[in-house]
């Protein structure tokens, strides 16, 4: 039954979130309260949350501190107010703590190092009994926090990273909610590549005439690698000519291990390539066929080594927590063999239920692990990272994840992802390339960000070329 929610304010949607992350139940909207499961209102700064839900009821009170300032800050002050009320109701409701406490946005590290403009005891004392996140989450992201620190003292406010997308992919997975296509034996690359080249084209003269300096490339997706050796040279050599190198970085998502082979990689290094990633997500051959990978475990060792040999001394590996069919035996098995190839970089994510992926769509034909066992196994990842000799630096949350958890990248010291970095916290401006990909000014000063989607859908990407032209030198030429 979904629930039915009243609230006075325009924060709806936040309120919904919070109810979110206590019941799989869809929220609906109730037009008066009478007729609400759960009611939110908001009396000056006092905002009082109520519920009569199965297993019981629950109500709790919050009042914050007048606030004076700006429109948006008394707004965001407000919104504060009800979220904190709505989660203390149904965490008393249902006898229960989520490890990231309140908190509902994907990026809790940049929120922290806002909240350390007020002094650490400040911010640790917001983190804890404000938004009741948990120590052990605490903890993580002032680690990373400080991890981050050298990352961004190389920044300058005019540098710019670029991300180039390919969204196709050879097989397309069980829980993807990507906008990416499957790329057949019979799939025309060519009016696609063309477009992606443009693109590139027009965004080298942006950021050229608008006077910033190249920090990164990061080429994702989707699977870059799904293109031939011969299509990823012509991208990647005239993405080179346009922007007149890689800046500090070049990461090319390698990703499926069935898409990469010898000439590739070589390919690749020969271009200046520094960081891959070779991305199992298991190395359970049942789960891989569960999920729609098209590769096979013995598969990934092999083509690590290889990227060895080539001389790639910056290799990402992914993993997720919380597949379907698996439990902690599985996670250890597919620690245990990524451990012996000893990557660089290790990224552990939180399967999220996302609404556009077939696993939403036959979740009661796939037994999911709970909630406790996703965070064991996400706390196996961060143990075999650190024996590994890794250190979390990055990391970012996404709605409908098992467990209220988090998505982590590890690292040795000194190979962290700039671009990672730069993205997820939001300091760095991107030019972005490709159906779906998202163009993203940082106006520091003010800790604003305006945002240019590219379209999903590759044909209405490849016609508004032109158009996105325009929106991204405007956005990148004003003061």
């Amino acid at each position: 039954m979904p629930i039915a929610l009243y609230t006075n304010t325009s924060f709806y949607n936040d309120i919904a979130e919070e109810l979110r992350l206590f019941t799989d139940a869809a929220v609906v909207c109730a037009e008066t309260p009478d007729a609400a499961d759960v009611t939110v209102l908001l009396d000056g700064w006092t905002a009082r949350a109520q519920a009569t839900l199965a297993p019981g009821r629950a109500d709790y009170s919050y009042t914050h501190p007048a606030v004076t300032g700006s429109l948006l800050v008394v707004k965001r002050y407000e919104k504060r107010c009800v979220k904190i009320a709505a989660f203390r109701m149904m965490q008393k409701l249902y006898n229960t703590a989520t490890p990231w406490g309140s908190l509902t946005g994907i990026r809790p590290t940049r929120l922290y190092r806002e909240l350390l403009q007020e002094g650490v005891e400040a911010a640790d004392a917001m983190m804890l009994d404000e938004f009741d996140v948990s120590p052990d989450k605490l903890r993580l992201a002032k680690t990373i926090t400080a991890v981050q620190q050298p990352i961004f003292a190389t920044q300058t406010p005019k540098d710019v990273d670029v991300y180039i997308g390919v969204p196709y992919c050879r097989t397309r997975c069980l829980y993807c909610s990507f906008g990416s296509e499957v790329r057949g034996a019979k799939t025309d690359m060519c009016a696609y590549l063309d477009a992606l080249k443009q693109d590139i084209a027009y965004g080298a003269a942006i950021v050229r005439d608008a006077g910033y300096t190249l920090r990164s490339v990061y080429m994702g997706g989707g699977t870059p690698t799904v293109l031939t050796a011969a299509e990823l040279e012509d991208v990647l050599a005239f993405a080179l000519d346009a922007y007149g190198g890689y800046g500090q970085e070049f990461t090319v998502e390698a990703g499926r291990p069935d898409t990469i082979d010898e000439e590739k990689l070589a390919l690749l290094k020969r271009l200046g390539v520094g960081r891959i990633s070779i991305n199992p997500q298991s190395m359970n051959a049942d789960t891989l066929e569960r999920i729609g990978r098209s590769h096979s475990p013995e598969s990934i060792p092999a083509i690590f080594a290889i990227s060895r040999e080539i001389g790639f001394t910056n290799i990402n590996m992914d993993v997720i927590a919380g597949l379907p069919g698996e439990d902690d035996a599985a996670m250890r098995r597919t620690l245990d063999a990524i451990m012996e190839m000893e990557p660089d970089n290790l990224t552990v994510h939180t399967l999220a239920i996302k609404r556009s992926s077939r696993l939403k769509q036959c979740l009661e034909q796939y037994p999911l692990p709970d909630a406790a066992t996703a965070e064991s196994m996400t706390r196996m990842g961060a143990q075999a990272a650190e024996k590994m000799g890794m250190r979390p630096y990055y990391m970012y949350r996404q709605k409908y994840m098992r467990g209220n958890l988090e998505n982590v990248g590890y690292a040795v010291p000194g190979k962290e992802c700039i671009y990672n970095v730069d993205m997820m916290e939001e300091t760095t401006s991107i030019m972005a390339h490709g159906a779906g990909a998202m163009t993203k000014r940082i106006f520091g000063g003010e800790h604003r960000v305006e945002r240019i989607p590219n379209p999903k859908d590759v044909p209405t990407y490849i016609q508004k070329l032109a158009w996105l032209e325009k929106e991204k030198r405007k956005l990148f030429m004003q003061e």
